[in-house]
């Protein structure tokens, strides 16, 4: 007999990294604030809600302040010359997203669009200069974001840089397991419709490898596709091969 099923998880940002410790830690720059300055950020923004695969803003476009995740998810990605593209990180709320120009000046390096239903606090870039200066507390805070996404950037740069592909592969589906994995007895079912597009773009490789690849880890029994999601049934066999010289 299987054992119930029990959420491992919450929800939380993601991005490529060795593990899911500090995944979110962003999603808390406001923290430091009160409840009052809180309000006064909100005053000094506008409302956006954008749909499910809407844009909130595109590579390239002029660059004007930051954007505050209050509901939903955004993809950021990078699209090169060629159409192909690398996720940077989906974004939950509590995160800002937009930079690196957080004041104004220059164009959006990356876009973002809407992976469900959002709402956003736009805070143009003539209001951060304002709060930056009036308010030494969203200073701080702002500082505390941009370490956080620093640490993004460091953690993909460090992926693509030291690991294998298929290291990679492994590490990615591992991540998704413990932050949405459902536990059915033996085996840990990712409770998030996932397509073979949007691993080849977070891990670095292409559709068609990924393809390959999951089919040769269906093989081996290391998982199961089930329709659009994916059950893990050995992760021990993932965690070997990121354990290997």
């Amino acid at each position: 007999m299987t054992e119930p099923t029990v959420k491992l998880s919450g929800d939380s940002a993601l991005f490529l990294s060795e593990g899911v410790a500090g995944l979110n830690v962003g999603a808390h720059f406001l923290d430091r604030l009160s409840y009052a300055e809180r309000q006064r950020i909100a005053a000094a923004g506008r409302d956006v809600v954008v749909p499910q695969g809407g844009t909130v803003f595109n590579q390239g476009d002029a660059h004007d302040g930051i954007f505050i995740i209050r509901r939903g998810q955004v993809r950021v990605y990078y699209t090169a010359p060629s159409g192909r593209e690398v996720t940077l990180a989906y974004w939950t709320p509590g995160h800002f997203i937009g930079g690196p120009e957080i004041s104004g000046g220059g164009v959006h390096m990356w876009s973002g669009v809407a992976v469900e239903p959002c709402e956003i606090t736009a805070l143009p870039g003539a209001s951060v200069q304002t709060l930056l200066a009036e308010m030494p507390s969203f200073a701080l805070a702002l500082i505390d974001g941009l370490v956080a996404k620093g640490k993004c950037y460091s953690s993909m740069a460090q992926m693509l840089g030291t690991r294998s592909v298929i290291e990679r592969l492994a590490q990615h589906l591992l991540n998704l397991a413990e932050l949405h994995g459902v536990r059915d007895g033996e085996t840990v079912l990712i409770n998030r419709r996932i397509t073979h597009d949007q691993i080849a773009a977070m891990v670095g490789s292409t559709r068609q490898w990924v393809t390959m690849m999951l089919k040769r880890f269906q093989t081996k029994r290391i998982i199961a596709i089930e329709g659009s999601s994916i059950r893990i049934r050995r992760v021990d066999l993932l965690e070997t091969m990121l354990s290997k010289d």
